[in-house]
């Protein structure tokens, strides 16, 4: 008798059988049925197959089959994180994400937070704006040069001091490595808001539309903010309580001052006090 190993191969370890019939269709489990009650109607009857041979591969084809309701189960899970996964995208929309992109949107009289990423440490980093044809908007030099995300605020000025107009710009950058550095790899990023979540492509996953124009997906996203302008609002706070305890010690330290003073009196003081002190006690 044929060993179930032998007809499905190494097909406990996919969801797809390796061996099909002329008209390309895959061999499931009733076509093994339907084979194995064929051998058994036309066995030998002079020479019958091994019944514990027999009971052995049904215990084989068992097992094959929980394997195959195991895949199922996780094709059928897969498929519900990822559905949730999608959804949860949701949840951006209204924060300001970071990533990966040389080509952003500038509207009118805006500003967009553009920025670098090294892979070591620069000596020196160079950031070009161009606008569509390829003219040198704006220039920096920025001065973090250390290993991973960096971000400028453009506010939308040329190197004249003037407005540049709405439309689609990009980012240029030239690195130079920096000490004890063979070489240097640089790429451009974006900061931007989150405006839309579209679950309508043809790749199934969410496609996140940001306010610098970008469609960018969950894999692509460096970092999210909730609010990037005002990223040191725990520094501000410790600010605020350290000049309050250094306030409140000014005060102690100024009421300590005026109890000092007032208890250094002249000597005439000093005298017209012990006096009056003395007569207080000859009248008790």
């Amino acid at each position: 008798m044929t060993a179930i190993t032998d007809i499905f191969g190494s097909s406990a370890q996919t969801t797809t059988p390796l061996y099909g019939n002329d008209s390309g269709e895959v061999m499931g489990k009733e076509d093994f049925l339907t084979l194995l009650v064929a051998q058994l109607k036309n066995q030998d009857p002079m020479n019958p197959d091994d019944p514990t041979e027999f009971t052995a591969q049904l215990a084989q084809f068992s097992s094959l089959e929980q394997l195959f309701n195991i895949n199922e189960s996780m094709d059928s899970l897969t498929g519900a994180q990822k559905q949730s996964d999608r959804f949860s995208t949701m949840d951006l929309i209204g924060k300001t994400v970071a990533y990966e992109d040389g080509d952003f949107t500038m509207e009118e009289d805006g500003s967009t937070s553009v920025g670098y990423q090294l892979d070591g440490l620069a000596s020196s980093v160079t950031l070009y704006i161009k606008d569509q044809t390829g003219n040198t908007v704006a220039t920096f030099h920025p001065t973090e040069l250390t290993k991973g995300n960096h971000f400028i605020e453009w506010n939308g000025m040329n190197s004249e001091g003037e407005h540049v107009p709405a439309g689609e710009y990009r980012i240029v950058l030239q690195a130079a490595a920096g000490y004890g550095e063979e070489s240097i790899a640089v790429s451009p990023l974006v900061q931007s808001e989150v405006t839309g979540v579209d679950f309508n492509n043809s790749t199934g996953d969410a496609v996140l539309y940001t306010l610098a124009g970008a469609e960018i997906t969950s894999d692509s996203i460096l970092a999210v903010y909730k609010d990037k302008n005002n990223p040191t609002a725990t520094s501000n706070n410790e600010e605020t309580e350290e000049e309050s305890v250094g306030d409140e010690i000014l005060s102690a330290a100024g009421t300590a001052a005026v109890s000092t003073a007032e208890s250094a009196l002249t000597d005439e003081e000093q005298i017209e006090q012990d006096q009056l002190e003395h007569h207080l006690a000859g009248t008790n």
